[in-house]
């Protein structure tokens, strides 16, 4: 498929009205561009909020449409009853769906919030210091015991298919899980929360398009 076949199809879906909601299963190929066709979705269909429409307006706290993965984790911290406003948060990667929008979210809930990345200095020591911490950095078993403070909640949000078919997340569980109150597993930990969510913020987009008051 062409990227003009590609593109033109996504704007047929934006105006056919038995459609709902759009997601875009990445990877692309290589001949398609992904910001290309981000911005192609309409936000009112855009059900991962990928867009720059649809990201913008969660910086400026005007949507409830949140980017599943990112909504999955403050779900699951929610579930921890963890005082958010006031903890130590540390987001350890920094993409456009996850690390900065899930930095933003922590913030709006008064966390004092890191965002740390490839280049960033002293990882170890700015991790041991989180009382959340949030790795999405697609490193496989990145994060050990060495990064971690005890009793910190941790938040693995890394899917890595290794050479011999296994999945491993970027925190090295076996580790963690001695020290951490509380660690999602990979698999089976944010990515199963993940579904969820997609189907809720494809609910709230189709209550949204009929006029159904939330």
């Amino acid at each position: 498929t062409s990227e003009k076949d590609f593109l033109t199809l996504i704007e047929y879906l934006n105006e056919e009205k038995e459609t709902n909601g759009i997601m875009i299963q990445a990877p692309l190929p290589k001949h398609i561009d992904k910001k290309k066709v981000y911005e192609t979705i309409s936000p009112d269909k855009d059900v991962d909020a990928i867009s720059n429409i649809s990201l913008g307006r969660i910086f400026l706290g005007e949507s409830k449409l949140i980017p599943c993965t990112v909504k999955s984790v403050m779900a699951l911290l929610k579930k921890t009853k963890i005082k958010i406003e006031g903890a130590n948060a540390v987001v350890v990667g920094r993409s456009d769906i996850v690390g900065k929008p899930l930095a933003h979210l922590l913030l709006q809930e008064s966390a004092t919030v890191t965002i740390t990345h490839s280049k960033t200095k002293n990882l170890k020591e700015i991790c041991k210091k989180a009382d959340i911490l949030c790795v999405s950095i697609g490193k496989a078993e990145f994060i050990t015991e060495e990064y971690i403070k005890e009793g910190a909640i941790v938040i693995d949000i890394g899917i890595n298919v290794l050479e011999d078919g296994s999945i491993k997340g970027d925190v090295k569980f076996d580790e963690v899980s001695k020290l951490s109150s509380f660690i999602t597993p990979t698999p089976n930990g944010v990515g199963s929360v993940t579904v969820a969510m997609l189907l809720d913020n494809l609910l709230y987009l189709y209550n949204l398009q009929n006029n159904i008051k939330m």
